[in-house]
C-alpha cells in the first residue's frame, strides 16, 4: 500500500506540470496585461512595474523563475492586490471555502448515503419517488438559480437568515451556502447509493445471508454497505472539486470572502500569480482527493489489492 501510494504522489509532478505550464501559456498569450485598466499611467511607471515583477523579462526565463519560486512554496506577489502575496490571499479566503465546501460535503455524505439506503430498501415506494425527485432537481437546476430561490425564500419573504455577507463563521451567514451545496451533492449521492444497494441486494452472498435467517439490518449493514458504498467512493472526488468550482457561483451569490472571489477577480485582472496560485491549489487538492479515493477502495473491498 506503502508503495502505491508513493508511486501515486510522484505520478502527479508532471500532471502539475502539464497544468501549471498549460495555463501559464494560456494567461501570457491572451491580450493585455496585468497593468492595462482604466487609469493609465507613465510609461516610466509601467517600465518600474514590470521590472519589479520580471514582465520584462523573456517568458521563457519568467516562467522557470515562476517555477524556482513554486518550488519553495512561494506562490509570488500579487500584481493588483498591493502588498499582498498570492499565500497571503490564499491563506484569508481558503478558511472560508473548506468550511462552506467540506462541511456541505460531510452533511452530503450522511444526508444523502442515508436517503439513498431507505430509497434502495424501499423500492418503487412513496420515499423512493421522493429520494428520485430530489435527485432530479438538484441535478436539473444549477447553483445560480437554487442560490436565488433560497434567497428569496429564506431571508426576503422569511426573513429568517441573511441574504449573503460573512461575519467571522457566524452560523447563519454559513446556512444558505452550505444549505444550496448541501442540496446539489445529496442529489447525486443519493441517486448513486440507491441504484448501488439495489444492485447489490441483488447478489448471490446477499440471498445466502438471507437464507442463514439474518435480519435485513444485519444484512444491509454487515454484509451490503460496503459493496454498495464504491460507487459513492467513487464520486466523491469530483463532487469535493465541484464544490469548490461551484464556489464561483456559490460565493458570488452569497457574497463570500473566499476562493471564488478570487478567481473570479484574478481571471478579470489578468492577475497571472494569483490565477496560476489558485490553479496549483485545485489541482493539488483534486490528485490529492482522487488518491484518497482509490486507497478507500482497498479498505472497503479487500480483493482489491494496490
Amino acid at each position: 500500500m506503502w508503495s502505491y501510494t508513493l508511486r501515486r504522489a510522484l505520478a502527479t509532478l508532471p500532471t502539475l506540470l502539464v497544468v501549471i505550464t498549460v495555463c501559464y501559456l494560456m494567461l501570457h498569450a491572451t491580450p493585455g496585461g496585468p497593468f492595462d485598466g482604466d487609469r493609465v499611467v507613465s510609461a516610466a511607471v509601467l517600465a518600474n512595474l514590470q521590472a519589479k515583477y520580471h514582465l520584462d523579462l523573456p517568458l521563457w526565463q519568467q516562467y522557470l523563475l515562476y517555477l524556482k519560486s513554486l518550488l519553495q512554496g512561494d506562490l509570488g506577489a500579487s500584481f493588483r492586490y498591493a502588498d499582498w502575496s498570492v499565500n497571503d490571499l490564499v491563506a484569508n479566503a481558503m478558511p472560508v471555502s473548506l468550511a462552506i465546501g467540506g462541511g456541505s460535503m460531510l452533511i452530503s455524505l450522511v444526508i444523502g448515503v442515508g436517503l439513498g439506503i431507505v430509497a434502495a430498501l424501499r423500492q418503487n415506494s412513496m420515499v423512493d419517488h421522493g429520494v428520485m425527485l430530489i435527485g432530479n432537481i438538484g441535478s436539473a437546476f444549477p447553483s445560480f438559480v437554487i442560490g436565488p430561490v433560497l434567497i428569496m425564500v429564506f431571508a426576503i419573504w422569511l426573513k429568517w437568515l441573511p441574504a449573503g455577507g460573512w461575519d467571522n463563521f457566524q452560523l447563519r451567514f454559513m446556512v444558505l451556502p452550505v444549505a444550496l451545496l448541501t442540496f446539489i451533492n445529496v442529489a447525486t449521492i443519493g441517486r448513486v447509493m440507491r441504484g448501488s444497494l439495489i444492485e447489490v441486494m441483488h447478489s448471490n452472498f446477499i440471498r445466502t445471508a438471507r437464507a442463514k435467517g439474518l435480519p435485513t439490518r444485519v444484512v444491509v449493514l454487515r454484509h451490503a454497505l460496503k459493496p454498495a458504498l464504491l460507487p459513492v467512493v467513487s464520486v466523491i472526488g469530483p463532487l469535493a472539486i465541484s464544490s469548490i468550482t461551484a464556489a464561483l457561483v456559490t460565493e458570488t451569490v452569497f457574497s463570500l470572502p473566499g476562493l471564488g472571489k478570487l478567481i473570479v477577480n484574478g481571471a478579470g485582472n489578468r492577475d497571472y500569480t494569483l490565477v496560476l496560485g489558485l490553479v496549483v491549489m485545485i489541482t493539488v487538492l483534486a490528485v490529492l482527493l482522487n488518491l484518497l479515493v482509490d486507497l478507500a477502495y482497498a479498505w472497503l473491498d479487500p480483493k482489491i489489492r494496490y
